[in-house]
């Protein structure tokens, strides 16, 4: 219906384009044909006069030239050329010319009658009389024609006067036509706007208020054709748009109530921050924690430096031991939290920082310390009766206490085994036990990465190649020449281990590859490679977990080994990590700090 609308609304001006057009058509070809007609009729009329003067020179010519020559042939020429020229006067008198036309012609043929009788008379007896009549009819003869020539161009001038006076009246009439069009457009254009633009207006203005919330607006229908659609199709929007911003504020407010239920329920201490901590939510929990002194100016440092970290970078802080683990003073009682904090961003409602979560892991703490001290104490009280059990095997193996049978050597050898293998795992418990409970100190001391690495992997070659394997070192350039802080027989027990691994797993001719090589914000990254079966991906979050054993694995060991080695680089500040390869192998990797990054953590 609206392209039926605008179709009539330009009608009008259709119309007079398509008139202004077949007159100017038909102008065209009443100017074509008039000019055709003037030009073809002169042009033949000027022919006829051109014609004839040329026969009445001959003529005359024939009379000048004859009175030297024979009468006879003279009197032929001349004969001939009146007979022409009388029969060229006639065609054009009986083609029943125009009235002016016709009264030249006439004069032409009663001056031309005249000449011919001067010339007869000239012919039969000469005299200067006669010569001078004749001379008078031919000249009267040429001012006959001349006078029909004269006819014929001011015949073409009068039409060609009235060709112009035609395209002077009908540049005009298009002229005319023309302004009348361009009034006709901005009146067509002014009535159109008012039809489309109008609605479309009101479609604006409702949609800019929807845009800034007014939901409640509503467009007139003014029209049943598209228009009219689409304000009702734009009406019915802002309905389902009122019901769904009704159901959605329900259900944000149930989602709110749900939020403040769930914080005000939850026992740990909870803090919702915004980059530029002009938004700050707490719990009951954390209300009751930040009137502690240790949150007189803000929050402690053990939680500022990671939230400051975390705002920074968007990432989480997530630690997962208990070397993190905040202690406060809570109502005369110190209470232990691991502290988690979630970067938060949302770009539906802009807001941008971080939640800061203090799970309260106090009896978790002490009952790791309960089971660290257990184990510690149990560890060191079995060692001293395996120790003395281990001495009186060694001493009933000595042959000075008399010989033994095979079968009691063999039973007694294992025995010997058993009791080293329970000594090596005390020895690892108490390991684990010292470095959990902190009174294991490190004994640092500078060691530069080339030396060190250099020197354990000579310590380790025999083993390896004993085993039928290579070891290869690799040592990135501008790596070797760094320096790391590090206890020695330490950080010897970590490589040893890796090492140890390395060769157990590696099938004899492998390669084993000891590698240093830079690490971001100061770091080295160490890293040690077998060729043996690798870690199955599903295991590798639990290989450093004590006791731990990769399932279906036939090779011994105690699942110690990678634990305490992970505590050690714990302790020196560092983290270790075991990656999948593509193929074979493991790859476990590890990082120290350097001797300069130390010196800056610390001043």
């Amino acid at each position: 219906m609206l392209r039926a609308r605008l179709t009539f609304g330009l009608l009008p001006l259709l119309l007079l384009f398509l008139l202004v057009c077949v007159y100017a058509f038909r102008t065209s070809q009443e100017l074509g044909a008039t000019v055709e007609d003037v030009l073809g009729r002169n042009f033949r009329s000027i022919q006829v006069v051109e014609s004839l003067r040329t026969s009445l020179n001959r003529m005359d010519a024939v009379l000048s030239a004859g009175r030297a020559g024979p009468p006879a042939e003279v009197r032929r020429v001349f004969d001939e050329e009146r007979a022409r020229f009388r029969e060229r006067l006639a065609e054009e008198l009986l083609a029943m010319p125009q009235p002016g036309r016709a009264q030249l012609l006439l004069a032409v043929d009663v001056a031309f009658t005249a000449f011919a009788r001067a010339a007869d008379e000239l012919l039969r007896f000469p005299s200067l009389a006669a010569l001078t009549a004749e001379n008078g009819a031919f000249i009267s003869v040429n001012e006959a024609l001349n006078a029909m020539r004269a006819h014929e161009q001011e015949e073409v001038a009068a039409a060609g006067r009235q060709a112009r006076a035609r395209t002077d009246e009908a540049l005009r009439l298009l002229l005319l036509a023309m302004g009348a069009a361009v009034v006709l457009f901005f009146v067509l254009a002014w009535r159109l706007a008012g039809v489309v633009l109008g609605p479309i207006k009101l479609l604006t203005n409702s949609a800019v208020a929807l845009g800034e919330g007014n939901l409640e607006i509503a467009v007139p229908v003014a029209s049943r054709d598209e228009l009219g659609r689409l304000a009702k199709a734009f009406n019915m929007m802002a309905v389902h748009l009122r019901a769904y911003r009704e159901a959605t504020m329900a259900k944000v407010l149930r989602t709110q109530r749900t939020m403040e239920a769930t914080l005000t329920s939850t026992p740990d201490p909870v803090f919702v921050l915004s980059r530029d901590a002009s938004h700050n939510v707490r719990n009951p929990a954390a209300e009751q924690l930040a009137q502690t002194p240790a949150f007189t100016e803000g929050f402690p440092p053990e939680l500022q430096e990671p939230l400051d970290r975390v705002m920074a970078t968007g990432e989480h802080y997530l630690p997962t031991d208990y070397g993190r683990v905040v202690t406060l003073r809570v109502a005369r009682a110190e209470r232990h939290y691991l502290p988690r904090i979630l970067a938060i961003g949302d770009k539906l409602t802009e807001f941008s920082g971080a939640a800061v979560i203090l799970q309260d892991v106090t009896k978790f703490r002490l009952l790791d310390d309960v089971k660290t001290n257990l184990v510690g104490t149990v560890s060191h009280e079995l060692k001293t009766p395996l120790t003395s059990l281990r001495m009186a095997v060694y001493l009933l193996l000595e042959p000075n206490l008399g010989p033994l049978e095979p079968k009691q050597r063999e039973l007694l050898e294992g025995v010997k085994d058993d009791v080293d293998r329970l000594l090596r795992m005390l020895d690892s418990l108490l390991d684990l036990a010292r470095l959990e409970g902190g009174v294991s100190a490190l004994q640092r001391t500078d060691e530069m990465v080339e030396v060190l690495l250099l020197s354990l992997a000579d310590e380790a070659r025999p083993a390896i190649k004993a085993a039928g394997q290579q070891l290869l070192v690799r040592i990135e350039p501008g790596t070797g020449g760094r320096s790391v802080a590090v206890d020695v027989a330490r950080i010897r027990h970590v490589f040893m281990n890796l090492l140890t691994n390395a060769v157990k797993y590696s099938p004899p001719g492998g390669t084993i590859t000891l590698a240093a090589g830079e690490a971001p914000l100061g770091f080295v990254r160490f890293t040690v490679v077998d060729e043996g079966p690798g870690v199955p991906e599903e295991s590798i979050p639990h290989v450093f977990d004590r006791f731990y054993r990769v399932p279906g694995q036939t090779k011994p060991g105690t699942g110690l080994g990678l634990a305490i080695a992970r505590d050690i680089v714990v302790a020196h500040g560092g983290s270790i990590s075991c990656r999948p390869r593509e193929g074979t192998g493991a790859e476990f990797q590890f990082l120290l700090p350097s001797s300069a990054t130390e010196t800056g953590a610390g001043g």
